[in-house]
């Protein structure tokens, strides 16, 4: 560890998500103080005495504090790209929850002022350590599958498992709010697929929305705040590899576990393909070469427990993953190796996910070096999907994305999985 002071950070809205990550960053060894901040004192008050944490104020205090070199936001997430503006201006290093910003100009803005000031900004894309993306990034990397062609990833979460989430947050004007567009939040599915192949970003895209939602009180171009029809939707869009995608987001379906997933993921020598339960590896015989080698990697992919079910009793490994059965665990493909002996027996979340978030924030104040999720990999799963939600207002008009580039390459960027 470098002998730079250590982080001292507030989180910046006390809501259900943020309670999983500040016993994370209490303890980490890279953290000396951690400190909560809300808009509703009340809540400040209870996380406080829960966590045995200490209370700022407001944002604005926070971010002028000596006391505080960092932050995290968790508030609402069409809030984000004003807070982190806001933080960076200040000189305070950037821990932000999905998404970086429902903005572009205001994604841009971020990426200037990351590049001008060299301070820490990541943001916590569960989507880029699920197993299944580790998995394919580490056999896109082997050369396994060849070039890369075609894929399709989603993310899955019903309005109606949402809307206590929102109300929460939001009181009882919540539905205003609860109508965000699915592709103002694309990362959960973006990420598993670009975050694969390091250095892939999306070109163009044409996209389509679903306007038939029961969800009527949430979703129209009246109901809310964003004026907003769509409750699902999904783009197809052309890499800069020359492969083709298909993302979707979907917040009206009858769907419970998993959320988040890689359906297929295919290459010219090898193919990966998920199927709620069973994972799969498809790779090219050398003779005959018209014939494949199938290999089941579930094991690899699924945390013990819950494998352990699916292998005895197949029924009631299915109902046990439908019901959330491994959401708080790893899986042995996770590098859970590099992580902090603090953390063992920490809770974890989003399919063991949460940890790797905390300590990738820690890894890059401590040495310097960019978090996997840097602002520059983060518009690439960002943007696609504002640009996306545009085509679907115009009838999956094509359109160009613009893409903010590679970091700086003075700026060394730390590896997801080691």
């Amino acid at each position: 560890m470098s002998q730079k002071e250590k982080i001292r950070i507030c989180f910046i809205g006390c809501g259900r998500f943020c309670r999983n990550f500040i016993p994370l960053f209490k303890a980490h060894p890279s953290v000396e103080k951690v400190y909560v901040c809300d808009l509703i004192p009340e809540r400040a008050k209870d996380y406080a005495e829960k966590f045995e944490v200490e209370i700022i104020d407001s944002f604005e205090e926070a971010i002028a504090s000596d006391k505080i070199n960092s932050v995290a936001i968790f508030t609402q997430r069409y809030t984000h790209g004003d807070l982190v503006i806001a933080a960076l201006k200040a000189g305070k290093n950037v821990y932000s929850a999905v998404p970086c910003s429902i903005s572009v100009d205001k994604i841009k803005e971020i990426e200037r002022l990351v590049r001008e000031t060299r301070l820490v900004y990541t943001m916590g894309e569960t989507g880029a350590y699920r197993a299944a993306t580790v998995f394919c990034r580490r056999e896109f990397k082997k050369g396994t599958f060849g070039q890369f062609v075609w894929g399709e990833a989603h993310y899955n979460h019903d309005i109606d498992a949402m809307e206590d989430s929102f109300r929460h947050t939001e009181g009882e004007n919540y539905k205003r709010f609860a109508g965000i567009p699915p592709f103002f939040y694309p990362t959960h599915s973006t990420a598993m697929i670009l975050s694969a192949m390091p250095g892939v970003y999306v070109k163009r895209v044409t996209a389509m929305g679903f306007r038939g939602s029961p969800r009527t009180d949430i979703f129209g171009e009246d109901v809310n705040n964003f004026r907003n029809p769509f409750s699902n939707t999904a783009m197809l869009a052309e890499l800069s590899n020359g492969a083709i995608i298909r993302i979707s987001e979907n917040r009206c379906l009858g769907w419970a576990a998993p959320e988040t997933y890689i359906s297929q993921f295919y290459g010219t020598e090898g193919c990966y393909e998920f199927s709620v339960a069973k994972h799969y590896l498809a790779t090219r015989k050398e003779e005959p070469h018209t014939k494949v080698n199938m290999k089941d990697v579930t094991e690899e992919l699924l945390p013990t427990s819950v494998y352990s079910i699916l292998k005895e009793d197949f029924d009631l490994g299915i109902q046990k993953i439908s019901e959330g059965a491994g959401f708080s665990e790893s899986a042995p493909i996770q590098p859970t190796e590099r992580l902090p002996k603090e953390f063992e027996g920490l809770r974890n979340g989003h399919n063991g996910t949460h940890h790797f978030l905390v300590d990738d924030f820690c890894r890059a104040y401590d040495t310097g070096k960019l978090s996997p999720c840097n602002i520059w990999a983060v518009a690439r799963f960002n943007i696609p999907g504002l640009i996306a939600h545009q085509s679907a207002l115009q009838g999956g008009m094509p359109m160009d994305v613009p893409d903010l580039g590679d970091p700086p390459s003075d700026w060394e960027v730390l590896d997801f999985d080691s």
